[in-house]
């Protein structure tokens, strides 16, 4: 079978879920090669082995920790350059995002993003993306090049299928450019114990109804019944009611959960552009006519501050 390059996401050697998940969709059209690039790149070849990678190319240059993207870019093309892949596969993070739109352009092909699934096709891989506002689901191939595509969180599910894993080191020249932004300094963000939202299996936001940064332990305390991660709506961010890290929306972040719960969010379309890909999608709002119940799997028509603390009272329950 052609061989598929999948960029890993890792850190210092603990490999993301969202590569783990790549890894499954790339078993559907070849086999596995993974990337892995920076400090503990060879300590990620373990999990990717089990996760189907047939062979893993590694390189721990400074280059990667202190310059921005450019380096991996550089690390991408010389892997497409000694593997002639059937596509490349990159997590659809921002980073990740530019990553893949420079190396199209490096090696001429094309792109596509934010895919939500991928099968084999007669003429290359086909991906599934989401768009509209949920209200159309596209497939697309790349027509020429290498297939450069980037793949949501959540889009697929981790599986162990051992492979051999065999580790080979990548090298890399790097061009002038790969020099030109420099890391000055690093501010380790604080850490709530929740999960990464772009990552997390269930999301819990608020909007513009929880009237208030006082009132979002709401829906941090539902969120926390269920493990999950905390969103915002963009209201609720420009209010400064909760940090603009945890924006879900077209100007923040973008999820694709296995359930999405929307308490006190009208459902604006910049909204439902971040969120509309998510499996289940439940609505609290007391306005029986928000746009949010036209997409919605569940709704409840209510008053959240009724509502919620029912609902995470009935979870603590359940669980206890």
């Amino acid at each position: 079978m052609a061989e598929v390059l999948v960029y890993v996401d890792h850190l210092d050697g603990a490999v993301r879920k969202p590569t783990l998940e790549l890894l499954t969709l790339a078993r559907r059209i070849g086999d596995p090669v993974a990337v892995a690039l920076g400090a503990g790149a060879a300590d990620t070849a373990a999990a990717l082995a089990e996760h189907g990678a047939v062979k893993v190319l590694t390189s721990d240059a400074p280059e990667f920790a202190d310059y921005l993207v450019v380096p991996k870019v550089d690390a991408l093309q010389a892997a497409c350059d000694a593997v002639s892949p059937a596509a490349v596969l990159v997590p659809s993070s921002a980073e990740g995002k530019e990553i893949a739109a420079r190396l199209a352009v490096r090696i001429g092909s094309g792109i596509i993003t934010d895919a939500t699934d991928l099968e084999a096709g007669a003429d290359g891989p086909v991906a599934t993306q989401s768009a509209f506002a949920a209200s159309f689901t596209t497939k697309s191939r790349v027509s020429r090049g290498t297939p450069v595509i980037t793949v949501k969180p959540n889009s697929a599910p981790v599986e162990a299928a051992p492979a051999a894993g065999t580790v080979e080191a990548l090298s890399v020249s790097f061009g002038e450019n790969s020099t030109g932004t420099k890391v000055v300094s690093r501010t380790a963000r604080e850490s709530t114990g929740r999960p990464d939202l772009t990552e997390a299996a269930i999301v819990v936001s608020g909007g513009r109804g929880v009237n208030g940064a006082e009132n979002f332990h709401i829906i941090e305390a539902l969120a926390d019944s269920l493990g999950a991660a905390v969103g915002a709506s963009r209201a609720a961010v420009d209010a400064g009611w909760y940090p603009h890290s945890n924006q879900v929306g077209q100007t923040g972040k973008s999820v694709s959960p296995q359930l999405y719960i929307a308490n006190g969010i009208s459902g604006a379309i910049q909204h439902r552009a971040g969120m509309q890909t998510s499996k289940t999608i439940v609505a609290v709002n007391k306005d029986a006519e928000a746009p949010i119940f036209d997409l919605v799997d569940y709704g409840i028509v209510g008053d959240l501050f009724q509502v919620v603390p029912q609902l995470t009272e009935e979870v603590t329950t359940r669980k206890g």
